[in-house]
């Protein structure tokens, strides 16, 4: 579908870079992964951590608002689909029903606002919470709006100054393993290009 080769100037907007990705899975043929069934298989789903005092955690009451985010989102991807096999003729089965597909969860309506760890038995926290910028490093104002580094395709109009391997610095793919070399050797033919202007 090209997805993937999506570069930032076909986002919606500036923000669009921050969204995060979707959960997919080729596995077993493939398979619905999503909210809805991790709390079917017994994950307990909860709010936005919002605060913490000694064993006890605050959360806020969001739970609903993000599956409903996430419903839309996989709805949208799925809308996605179907155009591009109608657009491009491709002969394709149609899908199996998927079991988990129109059954939504409960989580939200037991989901606490706060939550004693000690009385409920946990005793380890992994905080999984990604990834953020730290360029305190960076001297430059080589920053937009939101901390995202102005450059194109790794290249910044200060010579010398590159960024690389971050999520959608040009494209879909410029984060992951998969696409981190074609930026490297945009960026590594301007490192030459500048050298043998010099």
């Amino acid at each position: 579908m090209g997805g993937i080769e999506q570069t930032v100037d076909q986002l919606p907007s500036a923000e669009a870079r921050f969204a995060p990705n979707p959960q997919l899975t080729g596995k077993n043929g493939g398979y619905t992964l999503n909210l809805h069934q991790l709390a079917r298989t017994g994950v307990v789903l909860l709010g936005r951590l919002t605060g913490v005092d000694g064993y006890v955690i605050t959360l806020a009451a969001d739970l609903q608002e993000n599956l409903d985010k996430a419903d839309q989102a996989s709805e949208d991807f799925k809308k996605q689909i179907d155009e591009f096999v109608r657009r491009t003729g491709m002969n394709v089965l149609d899908p199996e029903p998927d079991a988990f597909d129109e059954v939504r969860s409960d989580a939200s309506e037991h989901a606490p606002d706060v939550l004693d760890l000690r009385r409920a038995d946990i005793t380890t926290v992994i905080w999984a919470t990604g990834y953020g910028f730290d360029f305190s490093f960076v001297h430059f104002p080589v920053f937009d709006n939101y901390g995202y580094p102005i450059q194109q395709r790794g290249v910044t109009p200060f010579p010398g100054l590159y960024f690389l391997g971050m999520n959608l610095l040009y494209n879909r793919k410029s984060g992951i393993l998969f696409g981190v070399g074609e930026d490297a050797a945009h960026i590594a033919a301007d490192i030459e290009q500048r050298q043998f202007a010099v």
